[in-house]
Order: structure tokens, then sequence, then C-alpha cells
């Protein structure tokens, strides 16, 4: 008997430690329990943005409205967890993930769960697929290739090909320096920029993505890529210093990322975010921060399309 006893307490001593992290795992139900969503969201663009008032860390940005709004509609409390490109899937799901030499590198590291769901405006890619589920889209993008103005490189004209003008761009880069940021959709190796024969420069330290425009404009490269809302804050924050060369990539889709056994957490966001886009609000949200989306993605945010 006491055999027994010291053998199933040995069994659980050992299944806390082998696996901490899937005991934090959360759905709906525990969510709404425990009181709390828990948000991480990397610092990017105007979806998730920060800053001090009076010594206290504020958030803001679409994704935190929206996380806020979701959060209260739910009837729990809302916890904002920051990440960076690096850990923001180790910190949901409890191990690493990245994009390497073309396939999905799973669990180089680990930690506890810190988080439920992931908006910062997160591009759908197909290899973040085997790592999250997403929710519906809620955001256009694309990666584009950005020049500093006074760069020989021109603009292509465009023709009625995504694909042909990411060929035209391509030709464009060889030995050309061409700023890129791994763990982001902004991954060189996404869109095979090192047979292109460019020079690819990676950033030596943690760089934030609104960062690119300013390393350009400081010489660290002639071009860089960045994705459609960074682009759209750029061009107005320097006007007539930056020129839109062309695109890299085709047609991506944002989306908000769950953990692929918070089935029920999904399906209420998703829920959630279908009525704020037939009730007209969600579409007020988007134009408070990007107001000129509207100009280039009309019929991505016309709600009978």
């Amino acid at each position: 008997m006491f055999i027994n006893i010291k053998v199933k307490w040995l069994l659980t001593i050992f299944l806390l430690v082998m696996c901490p992290l899937t005991l934090q795992a959360r759905d709906l139900k525990e969510i709404q329990a425990d009181g709390v969503l828990r948000h991480i969201g990397v610092p990017y663009a105007n979806f998730v943005t920060q800053y001090t008032q009076g010594g206290k860390s504020i958030e803001g940005g679409l994704d935190v409205e929206l996380m806020k709004g979701f959060a209260k509609h739910l009837g729990v409390r809302y916890e904002y967890v920051r990440a960076n490109w690096a850990n923001v899937f180790t910190l949901l799901n409890g191990e690493s993930a990245h994009y390497k030499n073309g396939q999905v590198v799973i669990g180089e590291q680990r930690q506890a769960i810190a988080g439920d769901i992931i908006a910062n405006g997160a591009t759908i890619l197909e290899w973040r697929k085997q790592v999250v589920d997403f929710s519906d889209t809620y955001f256009p993008s694309a990666v584009w290739l950005i020049a500093r103005a006074d760069s020989p490189l021109s603009p292509i004209k465009p023709s009625q090909s995504t694909t042909k003008d990411i060929k035209q761009v391509k030709k464009l880069i060889s030995d050309v320096d061409v700023l890129a940021m791994k763990h982001s959709c902004l991954d060189p190796d996404l869109y095979n920029l090192y047979e292109t024969g460019a020079n690819i420069i990676l950033p030596v330290k943690a760089r934030k993505l609104n960062e690119m425009v300013p390393a350009i404009l400081n010489n660290d490269a002639e071009t860089t890529l960045l994705d459609v809302p960074d682009a759209l804050i750029a061009l107005q924050r320097w006007p007539g210093e930056i020129k839109i060369i062309g695109p890299i990539s085709e047609d991506q889709r944002m989306a908000v990322a769950f953990r692929k056994n918070s089935p029920e957490l999904r399906h209420a966001f998703n829920l959630y975010l279908r009525h704020l886009k037939k009730e007209g609000i969600y579409n007020k949200l988007v134009d408070k921060y990007y107001p000129s989306v509207f100009h280039f993605y009309n019929d991505f945010f016309n709600q009978k399309s």
C-alpha cells in the first residue's frame, strides 16, 4: 500500500515537472472562470502601441481596443502581455516556433504559457498555420519594397498581375542592400530573396518594424521590406522621403491567433468580430488608426465583400 502511494506521488511530481506548460493552456470556459483574458501583443504599427503616462505604461492601438472590447464582451478583465517577434508564439504555446530553411522549427525554447490570444496585426503565413489557428481575417496586407527617395531605383509600372510585378521588383534588387527581419512577415526566406542576388541585411540587434524606415533614412541600407500597415504610416510620417518600388509578396491577410486547443475562444471571437463588422463598428475603429487604408483596400472593408 505504501509503495503504491509512493509510486503515485512520484508519478505526480514527474508530470508536474515534465508537463507544467500544458496545465496553463486555457480555453473559453477556463478564461471566464479565471475572470481575465490575457492579450499577447508585439508593439507594432498602430495595432499595439505603448507610451508612458505618469510613470505608468499605457497600451493603445487597434488590437488593444479590439481585445479590451472582447474581454468586456466575455465579462472578464483585460490584461496585456508584451511580446516581441521572436517569442510571441512561445508565450502563447509554451514552446518556440520559427521558420528556418524552408521549414517550421518548433520547441527549441520552452517557457511558461503567458497569454491566451495573439493580436498585433499578425500576418497569416502557411508556416504559422502549423503553429496556431487564425480567426476570420480582419486586415489586408502585403509586403512591399521601400526605398529612399534619392535611390536610383524607380517604382515599377504595375501590370495586371501581382506575380509579374513581383518578378519585376526582384530583378531590380540584384546587388542592392535590402533591410529585412527574421521571425516576422519581413523574413527574406519567405520570399526567396537570397536567390535574387540582393544583399540582405539583418539587424545585428533587436529592431522594431517601425524602425525599418528610419534605418534606411540613416543610410543603413538603400531599401527595406515593409508591410502595408507600416508603409501607410511611414508615407504619412516621412512624406517625400521614401517611395514604394513594388510588391515582394502576393496579397496577404491579417488575423488574430489562438492556440490549437482553444477552439471555443476562437469561435467566440469570430462571432464578436462579425457582429462588429455587421454593425459598422469595426470600420470606425479601423478608420481611427488607419484612415488611408480605405483608399487602397476599400473592397476588403465593404461588408458585402
